[in-house]
């Protein structure tokens, strides 16, 4: 099994400023998220916005992915490709997922936004997956296992009635896409492996209205739905463990 990489000060300095360009990614593109705007359009700002950062996007031709940013509607979990067909709507929830990769760093990070006004049981969902996510990060110090992360996320989506998806997960992240541990959202108290200062790792749970299951697209090859048409959320961020516990190195305002 590999190892999970313990970060030097140099390379948590680059994750660091990585993970920053790519949360105020997340904050650039917000205004231009409305309704009639194409998920295509959405994606090109976001290129724009990196490239002029002196970033390039991680996800463009990773494991064949045509496009440098997942952009998932409603009942599409995660690796939504953006398309100039795909127009916002009234109502309308999106996830926007962005990995920068600035001086050969990697900053991962997501976030729901909403295109007017939308159904209490969609902005219920949001807010319950913000706080899954909330909780994940608050378990994390050095001593504790990874596996707590997922037991807490998993035990508050139940009881607000949601399921979490387990088919993906959040992952180490820094000086490559994806690197150990794996990080579960849906785990057994005190279980995976032992958090330690220097490590960098994504938390990004996955919340559906209705069943967890996932399906893939068969087309594309890339695009997650929930097997019922119900609605999907997700939140992201990069943390790093410190000495004494946690720095969310994607919040650029300043939530954590």
């Amino acid at each position: 099994m590999a190892k999970i990489i313990i970060k030097t000060p140099e390379q948590i300095d680059g994750i660091r400023k990585s993970s920053k360009l790519a949360g105020q990614a997340l904050e650039y593109i917000a205004p231009f998220v409305k309704e009639g705007v194409s998920t295509e359009f959405l994606d090109e700002k976001i290129v724009e916005f990196i490239r002029d950062n002196g970033a390039i996007a991680a996800t463009l031709g990773y494991g064949g992915y045509p496009k440098s940013c997942c952009i998932s509607l409603n009942e599409v979990i995660c690796h939504g490709i953006p398309s100039k067909n795909t127009i916002l709507k009234n109502g309308d929830i999106l996830n926007i997922d962005v990995t920068t990769i600035l001086n050969g760093y990697y900053g991962d990070t997501s976030r729901m936004y909403t295109v007017g006004e939308v159904s209490p049981k969609a902005a219920e969902l949001i807010e319950v997956t913000k706080h899954c996510l909330a909780l994940g990060i608050d378990q994390v110090k050095p001593g504790n296992y990874f596996g707590n992360i997922g037991f807490v996320i998993n035990r508050y989506a139940k009881s607000k009635g949601f399921s979490v998806v387990y088919e993906f997960c959040g992952h180490g992240v820094g000086v490559d896409f994806h690197e150990e541990p794996q990080v579960d959202h849906t785990s057994r108290r005190n279980t995976g492996p032992i958090m330690k200062p220097g490590m960098t790792f994504t938390i990004e749970p996955m919340i559906n209205e209705g069943r967890a299951g996932a399906v893939i697209d068969k087309a594309d090859k890339w695009t997650a739905r929930t097997i019922d048409g119900k609605l999907s959320a997700q939140f992201e961020h990069t943390i790093l463990i410190t000495e004494t516990g946690y720095e969310v190195l994607t919040d650029v305002i300043g939530e954590y």
